[in-house]
């Protein structure tokens, strides 16, 4: 009954108008920065952050989570069209979707994107409001070690998950590590590294470092580089995949929830993650026998990814919410959206900002029915926009 008194708390509360307007703001500048190539949620919410001062921290948060996991959405419009990602996590749905575009089905793998997508969106929030109030639970419990160590397990699971050379990954966890001390000590109140810089002895403005790092940097790069692509804009057609094609999916969409589900909440987790995996898994099981291979066209290599990284996009909002600890440099961002309003993250905002909690967990049920209305009936405005 207190799961139903709390989701009735927060459907009141995600019903507003304010709290919708900013939902439905979110989720469509989510997936046009997912059709959009290059920007990405990180760079987004970034630039976004400063904006969230003069909001109410509940529409900030929902704008915010919108705009992530919209970005999951729209990320596949391009991938399949263009060949060419619109956010990391669709890396993968460039293999197979984009073949099935050269093939004709451009609607039916954005179709079934858009659906794989909703129905691990929804089935993940159940697992965000299921499961986070008996973390909470545990999170009370967890003392000075047990905080070492899950902040030890992240700082390994981010090497350890990283693409590419382990030195450098092993590297900019250093780098971190090193930002994160200047500034003045917790316990004695010493000022470190602040080189006389007042502005410093505060540590470095969380605003300012993801700005710089994401922001602006994404900007000039994508300024400097112009890129072609083969569009496959012009025949679309329709966007709903025939019963056959849609009971053959199914099983992929199903693995992909499940498996983006739990790799969402993992430390370094999160959508681009889950997507690996799920395509990784799909291969796997369909083995020399699949019809047509994987990578020229199979329908499981889009609905199981896309599946997986709208699942995980959700499901890292559980150790954000919970522990207050970020899964991914999003989450990393959303954290630093609460402390603007003075929230500290962590197993306290469930009790004393109950509306804001469960406000964000009911705004994601409306937001990924926004979502399917903004990707399959109105697709064509995306496509017209990437033409």
């Amino acid at each position: 009954m207190d799961l139903l008194n709390n989701l009735a708390l927060g459907f009141s509360t995600a019903f507003s108008l304010t709290n919708l307007l900013y939902c439905f703001i979110g989720v469509t500048l989510g997936t046009l920065i997912g059709v959009l190539p290059g920007l990405g949620p990180v760079a987004t919410l970034a630039m976004l952050l400063p904006i969230t001062y003069s909001l109410d921290p509940t529409a900030a948060l929902i704008m915010l989570a919108g705009i992530y996991y919209g970005s999951q959405y729209g990320g596949s419009t391009t991938a399949i069209l263009v060949n060419l990602p619109g956010e990391s996590a669709s890396v993968v749905t460039c293999l197979d979707g984009y073949q099935m575009a050269r093939k004709g089905k451009a609607g039916t793998a954005l179709g079934l994107a858009a659906i794989g997508s909703f129905i691990a969106g929804c089935f993940a929030t159940v697992l965000v409001a299921a499961f986070a109030p008996p973390l909470i639970e545990l999170a009370f419990k967890f003392g000075p070690a047990e905080y070492f160590s899950l902040m030890v397990l992240g700082l390994v699971g981010a090497v350890v998950l990283a693409n590419g050379s382990i030195l450098k990954a092993f590297a900019m966890i250093i780098l971190g590590l090193l930002l994160g001390i200047i500034g003045a000590d917790v316990n004695s109140g010493a000022f470190r590294f602040d080189f006389g810089i007042s502005e410093l002895q505060d540590g470095i403005d969380f605003v300012a470092i993801s700005m710089g790092l994401f922001g602006f940097t994404e900007i000039m790069v994508n300024l400097q580089k112009g890129e072609a692509r083969e569009s496959l804009t012009e025949k679309v057609g329709s966007i709903w995949p025939s019963k056959k094609e849609f009971l053959k999916a199914i099983p992929s969409i199903s693995r992909g929830t499940l498996l983006g589900s739990f790799l969402g909440i993992l430390p370094g987790g999160g959508a681009l993650l889950a997507s690996f995996a799920s395509y990784s898994l799909e291969k796997k099981l369909g083995g020399t026998n699949a019809e047509p291979p994987f990578g020229e066209g199979n329908l499981n290599g889009v609905a199981g990814p896309e599946s997986a990284n709208n699942a995980g996009a959700q499901t890292s909002f559980i150790p954000m919410l919970t522990l207050g600890i970020p899964s991914n440099a999003t989450m990393a961002l959303m954290i630093g959206a609460l402390m603007i309003h003075n929230i500290t993250p962590g197993p306290q905002v469930m009790s004393t900002n109950p509306t804001l909690f469960w406000g964000l967990v009911a705004s994601m049920w409306i937001g990924n029915l926004m979502l399917v209305i903004l990707n399959l009936p109105l697709i064509g405005i995306w496509v017209q926009l990437l033409r």
